[in-house]
């Protein structure tokens, strides 16, 4: 499982995991296919983040393997 606190690691069109704000108590990941990175620097503690292909933002938590 790749981390998704590295800018580098993500790529428009891959497939993801993200927690959005108001799931960061509860940890709900959202799966979602990436339309725009949003973070600017190469890394972020908390994770990068995205634009889903929905219109959800939120910080990459999971990247999910090609083959999954």
């Amino acid at each position: 499982m790749m981390e998704g606190n590295f800018r580098k690691n993500i790529q428009t069109g891959q497939l993801v995991r993200v927690v959005q704000k108001q799931d960061q108590r509860s940890g709900e990941l959202t799966e979602g296919i990436v339309v725009a990175i949003l973070t600017k620097s190469p890394q972020h503690p908390h994770g990068i983040k995205v634009r889903l292909d929905t219109g959800e933002v939120g910080r990459v938590k999971e990247i999910v393997p090609e083959d999954e």
